[in-house]
């Protein structure tokens, strides 16, 4: 039974990232705002909602491991395993002025995470902090996406026959992200009920099965979202949504998971080693793409970057 949930909630992700990318360039171009916005936001909001799910239960039913694992983990995933698989697969072109501002907040958040765990527990006020910085920087970036949109008339003609194809009805843009959202929500439930029993035959515990399989099986949202929008040459979206989501995870679920219920971090490990690597993995991202290769991820780079997660995985067991 437990390898019929993790094929099918395989399946469910696989299908809702389809829907997602295909509604957001849509709704892109109807907002007005870039795909990269789009992909900063709507995608991976809906992308990160499994993780915000797991947390909040996990807070609530005295997991404070999980709760922040589960975080930390999906963090390390999203750029270790999906960006490098990503840019291994299809290279990953990088507007870079965007990316400087988006990657620069990242590491505010990063550091800012860690800054609080190390005071022990993370408590209502530290939370409300979270979740206002997630209010403002989406804000911002929304009113300045419109404010550089670049109107369809100035376009070349196959740039316009090419969003004209895109576009959908009002209607089914809500359907394919309602779709999309369900998508995601039930393939990464029928994920965790199915692996969950297999680690725990295995002796693991609460912490590292959070930091690999929860937070992998939360995080193949992104990864089914990022592989179609790179294959689809939408890489706005494949890094916007890697991006957004690391910063949703930070800000959105572990912010929202301490307004409901106080944090503690019970392992040092926790901190000094798993919070580490999560600041270097999202710190390496600079050099690679702007200085080395000049706005792009390459094949290369996305096998190192890859090679760094399985490095980690291997020992933190």
């Amino acid at each position: 039974m437990p390898y019929l949930f993790i094929v099918g909630g395989l399946l469910l992700l696989v299908l809702g990232g389809e829907f997602l990318v295909r509604a957001s360039v849509s709704l892109a171009l109807r907002m007005k705002v870039s795909s990269l916005v789009i992909g900063l936001t709507v995608v991976s909001f809906a992308t990160s909602a499994p993780e915000l799910l797991v947390s909040v239960l996990a807070a609530i039913e005295d997991h404070p491991e999980i709760a922040v694992g589960n975080v930390i983990g999906s963090n390390i995933a999203n750029i270790g395993l999906i960006l490098g698989l990503t840019a291994f697969l299809f290279k990953i072109q990088i507007p870079e002025i965007t990316f400087r501002k988006d990657w620069t907040f990242l590491m505010v958040t990063s550091l800012l995470m860690v800054g609080l765990m190390m005071l022990g527990t993370i408590y209502f006020w530290g939370g409300l902090l979270l979740v206002l910085m997630l209010v403002v920087y989406n804000y911002l970036k929304i009113r300045d996406s419109r404010k550089q949109f670049v109107s369809v008339e100035h376009l070349p003609a196959e740039e316009v026959e090419k969003l004209k194809k895109s576009e959908m009805p009002i209607w089914k843009i809500a359907s394919f992200l309602a779709l999309g959202i369900a998508a995601l929500k039930f393939g990464a439930e029928f994920l965790i009920d199915g692996a969950i029993p297999l680690a725990e035959n295995f002796g693991i515990s609460e912490r590292v099965i959070s930091l690999t399989l929860i937070s992998v099986g939360t995080s193949v949202p992104e990864l089914a979202a990022s592989l179609i929008a790179a294959f689809k040459k939408e890489n706005d979206i494949s890094l916007g949504n890697i991006i957004g989501s690391n910063i949703f995870n930070i800000l959105g679920v572990l912010g929202i998971t301490a307004l409901i219920s106080p944090v503690p971090i019970t392992n040092p490990s926790t901190i000094y080693f798993d919070g580490l690597w999560m600041l270097g993995l999202s710190a390496i991202l600079f050099p690679i793409s702007i200085l080395f290769t000049r706005g792009e991820i390459s094949r290369w780079e996305g096998g190192l970057i890859v090679l760094a997660y399985v490095t980690y995985v291997f020992l933190l067991f």
